[in-house]
């Protein structure tokens, strides 16, 4: 049946589906199944990995491009942590990847952010600002080149600086200028 592999992957999966469904175990393609139960995880990594350095570029776009800001962004950064979350939701054994592959993805979205934006590498901070709470937390976007912001704890906890970072950040008033 390795044949199948090969030639045909959809037909090998139906077969060796029926195949453990049956208890036919001598007839499994055991080495074929079991390379493909590894890619599984693989697979499984990959795609958060791949939403982690998603979310990461466009934090990083939303944080030194706030003059552009288009919908898309905010839309890419919400899929990606959506995507994230259920991802770990399947596998929960799969939450501390996100913390193990957060700098290593973050110097991919850095490298891709100075590539989209123009911007000099440089620019960006070498090691990942942001910690993997804030950048999984739904309510959280950075702040221009000044930190991080969490919204809805600001309003309620000091509303006058609430207002002032509102005025700076949504009309673009320079602090100096208040």
């Amino acid at each position: 049946m390795s044949g199948n592999y090969t030639a045909d992957f959809n037909l090998w999966i139906e077969q060796t589906a029926q195949l453990l469904r049956s208890h036919h175990w001598h007839e499994v393609d055991v080495e074929h199944l079991v390379e493909e139960v590894e890619g599984l995880g693989k697979s499984e990594r990959r795609g958060i990995a791949s939403q982690l350095i998603r979310l990461l570029l466009h934090l990083l776009k939303w944080q030194y491009q706030p003059q552009r800001r288009p919908d898309s962004w905010l839309d890419s950064i919400t899929d990606s942590r959506t995507q994230i979350e259920l991802a770990i939701e399947d596998s929960p054994s799969l939450k501390s990847y996100s913390t193990k592959q957060l700098q290593e993805s973050y110097q991919r979205a850095r490298r891709q952010a100075a590539k989209q934006t123009g911007i000099l590498i440089s620019v960006f901070p070498e090691e990942c600002p942001y910690s993997v709470e804030l950048v999984l937390d739904e309510d959280w976007l950075p702040l221009v080149n000044c930190g991080y912001l969490d919204l809805e704890k600001s309003k309620k906890n000091n509303p006058s600086l609430y207002q002032k970072i509102f005025m700076q950040e949504f009309f673009c008033i320079s602090p100096l200028h208040q």
